[in-house]
C-alpha cells in the first residue's frame, strides 16, 4: 500500500510538471490557462487553505483540492498539448519548487476572500 501511494505521488508530481509545461504552451486556451496556474500556485505555495497542523483536514486538503483542479485544468486543455507537455516533462523530469508567485496569489486570493467577507459582515 505504501508502494502505491508512494507511485500514485510520482505521479501526480509528473502531471503537475506537464500542466507547468501546458499552462505556457500557447495553444492552451486562456480559461484553461488560468486554472492550470491557479491549480499551480496552490500546490507549490508553501501555505494552504487549511493548515497542515490541523489533523486530518491538513492533509485532507491537499489530497482533494489538488487531484480535483488537476483532473479538472488536464480536461480543459486540448489533448494534443497535454500530450506534448507530458513528453517534455518525461524529458527533462524537474522538481517543482516552491513559488514566491504562487505564495503571493495565494496570499491575494486570501485576502480577497477576507475582504469579501468582512464586507458582507459588516454590511448586516
Amino acid at each position: 500500500m505504501l508502494r502505491r501511494l508512494r507511485d500514485l505521488a510520482r505521479h501526480l508530481k509528473g502531471e503537475l510538471l506537464a500542466l507547468s509545461h501546458a499552462a505556457r504552451d500557447s495553444r492552451t486556451p486562456w480559461p484553461a490557462r488560468l486554472l492550470a496556474l491557479l491549480v499551480l500556485a496552490y500546490a507549490l505555495s508553501p501555505i494552504d487553505l487549511i493548515p497542515d497542523f490541523i489533523p486530518v483536514l491538513g492533509q485532507l486538503d491537499d489530497l482533494l483540492l489538488v487531484p480535483a483542479g488537476l483532473w479538472l485544468a488536464l480536461r480543459l486543455i486540448p489533448p494534443p498539448v497535454i500530450a506534448d507537455a507530458r513528453a517534455q516533462a518525461a524529458a527533462q523530469p524537474a522538481r517543482l519548487a516552491r513559488s514566491l508567485w504562487g505564495l503571493l496569489l495565494m496570499l491575494g486570493l486570501y485576502a480577497l476572500a477576507v475582504g469579501l467577507l468582512w464586507r458582507w459582515w459588516a454590511s448586516r
